[in-house]
């Protein structure tokens, strides 16, 4: 149970601090939310726990935010906005993969081997892992833009938002579950394992992608009255 608590209060403060982030800064804050999401996201995906009574990471809660904020920038600005901000995440993810595999061939003092041993194991990420993380990111952050466009042309009221914001986000979160775990996993485990895996993933950022609609609609009431705070 206290994993569970502990997990609502991550989803929440990571949802809180997107709407703050939002009305403080606009534009440019979702945009500056984007890096900070995918890199802790790939951080937190070496942190195995239990939650729900299944083996999962503790990346989904963040990774999932960046769907978050790509629907509030299609929403409120438009396709363009939001493809501007998976071309941000995906350049961090890159630059920071290459920076962290140059950073961790140093050789270290022996008074601080410890602790560089323990960042090497966090960012000497195997290449594999990060080609599916890439890609998982890329095609379904693609996709969530383009199935929010679509759905928003079907269901354009305020009120419909609720529908192209999860028909969208759930969809997405399909792909990107699959593809990284075909392209991280397969070979690696039994299917059986990788059916598993893919299950146990998918429910938890199932409920991650309920629980971000509400902030949707925040969003766009603090836009639509404008109550955000933009950046020239």
């Amino acid at each position: 149970m206290r994993n569970e608590l502990l997990w609502a209060l991550m989803l929440i403060v990571n949802f809180l601090s997107i709407i703050f982030i939002y009305k403080k800064f606009g534009k440019i804050g979702l945009y500056s939310w984007i890096p900070v999401s995918t890199i802790l996201a790939n951080i937190q995906v070496v942190l195995l726990v239990r939650l729900f009574g299944f083996s999962t990471t503790l990346g989904n809660i963040l990774y999932a935010g960046g769907f978050l904020v790509t629907d509030i920038l299609a929403e409120n600005y438009g396709k363009k906005s939001a493809q501007k901000a998976v071309q941000i995440g995906f350049f961090s993810l890159i630059v920071t993969s290459i920076i962290m595999k140059i950073a961790v061939l140093f050789v270290p003092l022996e008074e601080g081997i410890v602790m560089f041993e323990s960042v090497k194991q966090i960012f000497d990420f195997m290449p594999r892992l990060m080609i599916a993380s890439l890609l998982a990111y890329f095609i379904s952050q693609s996709h969530d833009i383009w199935a929010y466009e679509f759905w928003k042309k079907k269901y354009s009221s305020t009120k419909h938002i609720w529908i192209r914001n999860n028909a969208s986000t759930l969809v997405s979160q399909f792909i990107d579950n699959l593809v990284f775990t075909i392209v991280a996993f397969y070979g690696v485990y039994p299917f059986e394992v990788l059916k598993e895996i893919f299950i146990a993933t998918y429910v938890i950022k199932f409920i991650v992608a309920i629980s971000d609609t509400p902030f949707v609609y925040i969003a766009h009431y603090l836009k639509r009255n404008n109550l955000v705070e933009e950046e020239i």
